[in-house]
């Protein structure tokens, strides 16, 4: 059995999450997706996280398996959503952006290990709703939303992917 947590990301770690980074828009252009070929996310996106505290590990037996952003103050691109709506916009949000897991540690359901831990935190720090929205060609990660109880609301189109803007959206409450 494997030591599976979570730890707070930290400078000293930025190298490691930006191959982390690669090795994940590898994956994705291996399988046909656009998202993440633009050259985000990159160190200045990874360095926000961190300055504000966002950025999170996931370790297996002591080793950095993964790397998200919680990021805990609104998402702009959230604010318009069509082919449907929020559920709850009036609470306030975490949005779960840049998850990524080493190709050396797929197929190990580590992404359900991470949601869970990331989302038990934030419950203790009084989230109850969580977004997060992906590429409608990532399946692998429309499969890892759908199976933590992520409900698709809608679309979303974001500025970082001019190739590919429209995102599917989705929305967990608790």
């Amino acid at each position: 059995m494997s030591l599976i947590y979570i730890q707070p990301a930290a400078e000293a770690d930025l190298a490691e999450i930006m191959a982390i980074m690669q090795d994940a828009k590898a994956f994705l252009k291996s399988s046909g997706s656009s998202q993440w070929q633009n050259g985000y996310p990159d160190t200045a996106a990874i360095k926000n996280d961190l300055v504000h505290s966002a950025g999170w590990l996931l370790k297996v037996n002591g080793e950095t398996a993964g790397y998200l952003a919680a990021i805990t103050d609104g998402e702009p691109t959230y604010k318009a959503i069509t082919g449907g709506s929020w559920q709850n916009d009036q609470d306030p949000y975490v949005t779960i952006h840049r998850l990524a897991v080493k190709s050396r540690y797929r197929g190990q359901h580590l992404t359900s290990y991470f949601f869970a831990s990331i989302i038990s935190l934030m419950l203790q720090e009084g989230f109850h709703n969580f977004r997060i929205d992906t590429s409608p060609v990532n399946q692998p990660m429309q499969q890892a939303a759908l199976s933590q109880g992520f409900k698709l609301r809608g679309h979303i189109l974001v500025a970082t992917d001019p190739d590919s803007p429209d995102r599917l959206a989705y929305e967990l409450n608790l």
